[in-house]
This record gives structure tokens, sequence and C-alpha cells, in this order.
């Protein structure tokens, strides 16, 4: 795709990239010298394809660009994400949650299928946090400074929610963690939220986007607090 030679999802760019009916194909304009190889003139429409190149590339990446999901983040900034998928959820975590529960809270990290995550790796390791490539991390990672709280996010709308195995899992990858841990199941609304409600492990908490001002909470005897 970056040389221009094949195009992603050209039937529907906002196609989540988890889709099973992602596709490529082969750019009309590498396809037709492609046919064309051995025919007399060849090293003229070679020419002529290089030297129109990154224009090919440039619409390509501007059609990408178009179609991404702009993430405010708290305190000013912004990213952007993959269109689909969970990065949508992704967002209103980001916007809607954090700024209700987590007030006054910096995002660490935000998980992209599309791309490399973006994250604060300074931030991550004066907490103790080293990001482990082969380990699954959470879809978002929010540090409240003033209590001293990791929030481990799952946006579960593709993917499961935090239950007992994910919770020991994100236990082990965070355990050199000095923050404590929060672990919070995000849904897209409470139909789906519904579904995992037998499987949400104890001590965590439950949030769906639709309900955005209220927060379930899993025993334990506190309300939105880590666990030792």
């Amino acid at each position: 795709m970056d040389e221009a030679l094949a195009e992603y999802n050209h039937d529907d760019p906002l196609r989540p990239v988890n889709s099973p009916k992602a596709n490529y194909r082969v750019a009309p304009e590498a396809l037709a010298l492609i046919q064309q190889w051995d025919l007399p003139g060849h090293d003229q429409r070679l020419a002529a394809y290089q030297a129109n190149k990154p224009g090919q590339i440039a619409a390509y990446e501007a059609a990408r660009t178009l179609h991404r999901v702009p993430v405010a983040l708290p305190g000013g900034g912004a990213v952007t994400l993959s269109p689909g998928g969970q990065n949508v959820l992704i967002k209103t975590i980001v916007e809607d949650f954090a700024p209700r529960f987590t007030p006054g809270s910096e995002v660490l990290y935000i998980g992209d299928a599309d791309k490399e995550a973006t994250y604060d790796k300074a931030a991550l390791a004066a907490l103790g946090i080293t990001l482990d490539k082969h380990g699954k991390l959470p879809d978002v990672i929010i540090y409240m400074p003033d209590r001293q709280w990791l929030v481990l996010i799952e946006a579960a709308s593709s993917h499961g929610p935090v239950d007992t195995k994910r919770h020991h899992e994100l236990a082990s990858l965070f355990t050199n963690a000095t923050a404590g841990l929060v672990y919070v199941s995000a849904f897209p609304d409470r139909s789906e939220m519904r579904k995992y409600l037998t499987v949400l492990a104890w001590e965590t908490e439950a949030w769906a986007a639709d309900a955005p001002d209220h927060l379930m909470h899993f025993n334990g005897e506190r309300f939105l607090g880590p666990y030792a």
C-alpha cells in the first residue's frame, strides 16, 4: 500500500480493520502497468508510473487520513485512530469516561490495531512500566497523579471485557507498577454489557457509553479504587 501497488478496502474506507470483509486489490494504475509489461513502450509507461507514484501515495494517505477517528485528549492535544471497530468506543472512553471518573488524569496509552499505539513511554517508565509488545495490553491506560492510580480499560466491543482470566493477565503484566491498579470494562451500550455480566471479574468496574454518567461496581469494600 505504501508503494501505491495495492488499495485497502477500496469499496468501504470506513470498514473496521478487524472486519472479516477487509480486503485488498491491486491499484488500477499498477494493474495496467503489469498487464502491459511485455508490450512495446513498457519503459516509457514504467517511467511515467514512477514519476506519478508520489502523487498516488499522497492521495492514498489523504484518503486514509480523511476517515480516521479524531480523539481529543484530556488537557489538550489530539490523536487519530483508524475508523470503525473498537476505536469508536475508545474515543468515548477518552472523551466521556475520563472527564467524569478520572478528572485531572493523563492518558498514557491508546491502542490502535491499524498502527503503532499512542503512548507516553517516559511517563510509563517513571511508573515502573515497560511496555511488552508480546503481552496483550489494555486498550487504554489512564493515570491519575493525584491518587496514584493506573486505570486499565478494556474496550469490550470487538474483544472481551476484564474477566477473571484477563484480570490475572493484566495484574501480571503490570506487576512492577508503582501506582495502584484499577480495572474497567467499557461497553458501547448496556445491551452489550448484559452479555458479559456473568463473567466480569470481581473488584472491577463496568461502564457503558450510552449511560456515561454511571459506573457499575463489582463488589469490594470501595467504589472505584485499587486493591492490594
